[in-house]
């Protein structure tokens, strides 16, 4: 390849500069956990993650509940940049994912679920029922998104324009 080829490539896309950083996936299903069914959105998280440049830890599948606070914790002793939970965010009595999260939060970001559920509630009317948490714990963030895979892709097209400055922001970057 010549030298002015090179020159005249188009550069890579970007999506923020999250290179190196870590991330944490725990996926709230009790039957997946139990091996009843396979998990379908943990894969996509992870991919998504991978494709924006981070080092993501192996998935958690653990079961509803207080399990999920437990592997959110486990997470936080690593420092990764981001942990994104799925499942556990609708009103039936298992769904508990943003109770155990919220007192991991120092810091709630509202505008990212108001976004989430905007732009789920676009597509059905039950994307409004979903009560997932955004927010900061130490430099972390923290996500709680729905357990299906259309709810995570949607909560993932919001986080995607806004990740790395998110991350650079939560590390003490004033960039704007």
């Amino acid at each position: 390849m010549s030298t002015s080829s090179t020159l005249n490539a188009p550069e890579p896309h970007r999506h923020g500069d999250v290179q190196g950083r870590k991330a944490g996936v725990v996926i709230a299903s009790t039957r997946a956990a139990a091996g009843i069914y396979d998990d379908e959105t943990g894969p996509v998280i992870t991919d998504w993650l991978t494709e924006h440049g981070f080092d993501v830890f192996p998935a958690m599948v653990v079961p509803d509940g207080e399990p999920v606070g437990a592997a959110i914790r486990a997470l936080l002793t690593q420092h990764p940049a981001v942990v994104i939970t799925s499942g556990g965010t609708g009103l039936s009595p298992d769904d508990r994912t943003p109770d155990v999260t919220l007192p991991l939060l120092d810091r709630e970001i509202p505008g990212i679920m108001e976004a989430i559920r905007s732009a789920g509630a676009a597509k059905t009317p039950l994307a409004v029922l979903s009560r997932g948490y955004a927010g900061a714990s130490g430099n972390t963030f923290i996500i709680n998104l729905p357990g299906s895979p259309k709810g995570v892709m949607d909560g993932l097209t919001v986080l995607d324009p806004v990740i790395g400055h998110l991350c650079d922001q939560l590390e003490g970057g004033h960039g704007h």
